[in-house]
């Protein structure tokens, strides 16, 4: 007769059997997510979301597009106009100077001629400037005056700030390694070395330190922060170490971005802690727990960043389908967003209040989804993951509603540090650690006038001669968005 086990008996087993299960569905996923990563279609990325909106209008807004269209067409007419003009005329030949109707030769110019447009390129040119110095002796042979000498960014250099700007806006706006630009310039005619330029640029970053300083501590003062890191490798002996490169931007009153950059050796809170202080604010960042030092109550209030969140759930829907009802929601709040940018009301009280009608509701549904799911999905499965991952977060995922200067996500400071990226690919590492540092200061001035619209070489060409004799009390007005106003002021 069969002896009937109880099932207390069992429970060991089963709980065993349970774990083995997640475990697998866990390792079938991990396989899943490498074989797209190795083998899948690169458009399977996670789309933007100015794409999926620009989907949604594409059926109602075809006059607002065709408009865009135009206004763009004039913006570029508008800069070609504005290019520099040179005229090149062209002489009728002397052997056809006869007309073809009596063969005479007096002939008389009809007009102005036709005329035809033609943009060119024309190749940069460097050249060799002597410059000599007025000297004037009196009759008397008693008094002997001198000119002043050209102004150089340090005594007996033989650059001048106009290529040293050159070469720092290369590395750091185009991310061309100096090896590169040695050959480039070479081939315009100035033979160059790479060590040479490598000087050339830690020269610049040292005269213009002071203004990356002040550049910082500016950020430091504002209100809304936003910061993100990005790994830059460290050339050591016969490897590479890991160094990273930090970024701290924010947006003042006028609409100007500020964008600066510290570099570190460590991952640790200790530079965001360096950079911002005990400063108070809000922080914008992903779920790090580095910044967790500068986000305590006597700090700053962290804020989440919702593409953060939309990423995970896009990861986790080819395993769990109904990850796709939270992406629609995610989507609903940056609907209002474009609303709030298609009526002009960015950052006001009117933004707040679009937010407070229509993004709250979407988050108090999103929350109670979010809640009954979770019991659903295994905690190490993706969907688990990007559940647990929003519900943690939640607190400073919502802020947004009740503060019109907050964004959605943390994509801004991602976008400053696009330019790591870029570099990482051209010239791979930095040569040691206060290169890295020297690379963070002059980032953040190329960033800071590109974000303003203000031209990095011309903007450096001037400062790096400005900086040495401006009074330390007024350096603030050689920050590059400060800089514009002080040129007008020149100019005027």
């Amino acid at each position: 007769m069969a002896r009937h086990l109880p099932l207390e008996h069992f429970c060991p087993w089963r709980e065993e059997a349970e774990e083995l299960r997640e475990r697998l569905t866990t390792l079938e996923v991990q396989m899943k997510a490498l074989q797209k990563q190795v083998f899948g279609r690169k458009s399977e990325r996670l789309p933007q979301v100015r794409q999926l909106l620009r989907r949604e209008q594409a059926g109602k807004d075809t006059e607002a597009r065709q408009q865009q269209a135009l206004d763009k067409r004039r913006e570029r007419a508008a800069l070609k106009a504005e290019a520099p003009v040179r005229e090149v005329r062209h002489p009728v030949p002397e052997k056809e100077r006869v007309c073809p109707g009596c063969g005479g030769r007096e002939l008389e110019e009809l007009g102005k001629g036709r005329t035809t447009v033609v943009y060119e390129y024309v190749p940069a040119r460097f050249e060799k400037q002597v410059h000599v110095q007025e000297t004037l002796v009196c009759a008397c042979g008693k008094g002997v005056i001198t000119a002043p000498p050209p102004a150089k960014v340090v005594e007996r250099g033989e650059y001048g700030p106009g290529f040293i700007a050159h070469v720092v806006s290369s590395k750091c706006a185009d991310a061309m390694p100096l090896h590169r630009l040695a050959r480039r310039l070479e081939r315009g005619g100035v033979p160059m070395s790479r060590s040479t330029l490598t000087d050339l640029f830690h020269l610049a970053a040292e005269v213009l330190s002071p203004v990356c300083v002040r550049l910082l501590q500016h950020i430091a003062r504002a209100e809304v922060v936003w910061a993100d890191e990005t790994p830059l490798r460290v050339l050591d002996v016969k490897k590479t170490r890991l160094g990273y490169l930090w970024t701290f931007l924010t947006r003042n009153e006028k609409g100007e971005w500020l964008i600066g950059y510290r570099f570190s050796m460590s991952r640790a809170g200790k530079t965001p802690k360096d950079v911002l202080g005990s400063s108070k604010g809000k922080l914008v960042v992903d779920a790090y727990t580095g910044y967790n030092k500068v986000t305590t109550p006597e700090g700053r209030v962290r804020v989440g960043c919702w593409a953060h969140v939309r990423r995970k759930f896009f990861d986790a829907l080819s395993t769990a389908p109904e990850a796709q009802q939270v992406l629609d929601s995610i989507l609903d709040l940056y609907r209002v967003e474009h609303e709030a940018l298609e009526a002009g009301v960015v950052r006001t009280l009117a933004h707040r209040a679009l937010r407070q009608e229509k993004s709250r509701p979407v988050l108090e549904t999103l929350h109670a989804y979010l809640t009954s799911q979770q019991e659903l999905h295994p905690p190490k499965s993706p969907m688990g993951k990007a559940i647990s991952y929003a519900l943690n977060q939640w607190t400073p995922l919502g802020l947004f509603v009740d503060d019109e200067r907050l964004p959605l996500d943390n994509n801004r400071s991602e976008g400053a540090l696009r330019r790591a990226a870029q570099g990482r690919k051209n010239f791979l590492f930095v040569g040691h650690e206060e290169a890295g540092e020297n690379l963070a200061g002059l980032y953040a001035l190329v960033a800071t006038c590109e974000a303003n619209g203000i031209n990095p070489e011309e903007y450096l060409a001037d400062v790096l001669l400005r900086v040495q004799t401006h009074r330390n009390k007024h350096l603030d007005e050689l920050l590059p968005h400060e800089w514009k106003r002080l040129r007008a002021t020149d100019s005027s």
